[in-house]
This record gives C-alpha cells, structure tokens and sequence, in this order.
C-alpha cells in the first residue's frame, strides 16, 4: 500500500471573518500526483498557502512524512522537502536567471553544477537564457523558472499553484509535461489549477473544492467522466 506523504486534517482557516476553508480533509501518497480543481475563490490557494505555513490553520492538522507540521513556519518546511511554487511565480525580478535557480538551492551546503545541468535539461530554455534577468522573461519563461527554482531544493512534494495561469496554449502543454517528466523522476505533486480537463487527465487523484469545502473526490479518470464536474469545469 503507499505511503502517506501528506494528510490533511479537518482543517478550518479564517481571514478575519471570512470562513476560507471549512474541515478540509485530503492526502497525497508518495509518487502521487493529486489534483485539487475549483472555480476562482474556492480555496485553492489558500489551501496550499496553509499546507506551506504561509497560513496556519484555526483547528485541524497536517503532518507530512509523519510529522505535525499544522503551525511549522514556512522557511523550517523546505529543508524537510516540501517545496511551494505559488501562483503568480513570484521570481526574484532584478536577478538573473541563474541567480533566482542558485536561491532556490539555499539550503544545500554548495549549489551543484549537476542540480544546475538537470534543471537546464527540464527548461533548455532557462540555459540559453542563464544570464538574462528575470523580469525580462516571458511569462512561460517564468513559470519555467520558478519551477526550476523549487527543483533545486531536492523536494519530496513540490505544490503547484495555477502553473498554467495566463499562459498560451502551446506553452500550456509544455507546463504540463514538464510536470508530467517531474514525477516520471520521483517527485510527488499536488496541483493546483483551473484548467480542470488538463489537470484531471494527468492526475492519479483529484478533489474539487466549492467554497472553501471538499465536495468531490476520486481518480482523475472518474472525476472527468462525472457529470457533475463536466457541467461546472469541463464545458459539459
């Protein structure tokens, strides 16, 4: 049976008085990719903000690898291998591109040039482009890059806000099998994305969030054939 990498718990998260997340329940086996779709302002992101410690929960818990993590700080989560690729990519603008994947390899004792090569493999586009600063960069290019940036921390899980967000359909595709070539190589993920019909046909399972709940959950291939999500997400 696998191994439970992520569980979280009834978790209830409040801003100020809004109810954001009300006993959110879910978990990630290792070597999984889980998907958790929904429409705009359902929770996504602040689902993954709180998995991350950017959020801590008012009640329920999350362990990973075992551990209680439920008010862990952000900044004592990545060295345990749990890395957050946010929406909106967040790179370092002013730095170049090596520069931004180098801040990503912080808490390794030196920064490898193999790390640096097998990012460059993934994003051929990233190498070509080492030396240029970030803010001049497509939006694509920076969604490579902050994807780059989280591999080189080594992470176990890597969370993936809105990785598509934004992006022409062409390099829609390319996100996604760049996802799709990240787990072939061992890492778990958990997605988050609203372009449901894509996340669905690449995940092993998936939850749909409707207002701060879980309403649905099951394989990615019976989430796509149920008519319910057909008719809210996939223009059925």
């Amino acid at each position: 049976m696998a191994e439970t990498m992520l569980k979280v718990e009834g978790i209830n998260v409040y801003y100020g008085k809004i109810h954001a997340l009300k006993d959110v329940s879910f978990e990630v086996n290792t070597g999984e990719i889980v998907a958790l779709i929904g429409a705009n302002g359902a929770g996504k992101s602040t689902t993954l903000k709180t998995v991350s410690g950017m959020m801590h929960p008012k009640s329920g818990s999350i362990h990973f690898m075992g551990e209680d993590i439920t008010h862990t700080e952000s900044y004592r989560l990545l060295p345990k291998g749990l890395a957050h690729v946010p929406e909106g990519r967040r790179v370092f603008l002013q730095m170049t591109v090596q520069e931004n994947l180098e801040m990503g390899a912080y808490i390794q004792k030196k920064i490898s040039d193999e790390d640096l090569e097998n990012v460059y493999k993934h994003f051929p586009r990233l190498k070509e482009r080492r030396k240029q600063i970030a803010g001049t960069l497509s939006g694509g290019e920076q969604q490579m890059l902050a994807m780059g940036r989280a591999m080189m921390s080594h992470p176990r899980i890597v969370m993936l806000d809105e990785p598509s967000m934004g992006l022409a359909p062409i390099l829609v595709d390319q996100i996604f099998d760049i996802v799709r070539e990240l787990h072939a190589a061992g890492t778990t993920v958990l997605l988050v994305e609203q372009n449901a019909s894509k996340a669905l046909a690449l995940a092993d399972r998936a939850y749909v969030l409707e207002t701060g709940r879980i309403t649905l959950a099951g394989t990615g291939a019976e989430l796509m054939s149920s008519e319910q999500v057909k008719k809210a997400y996939l223009g059925g």
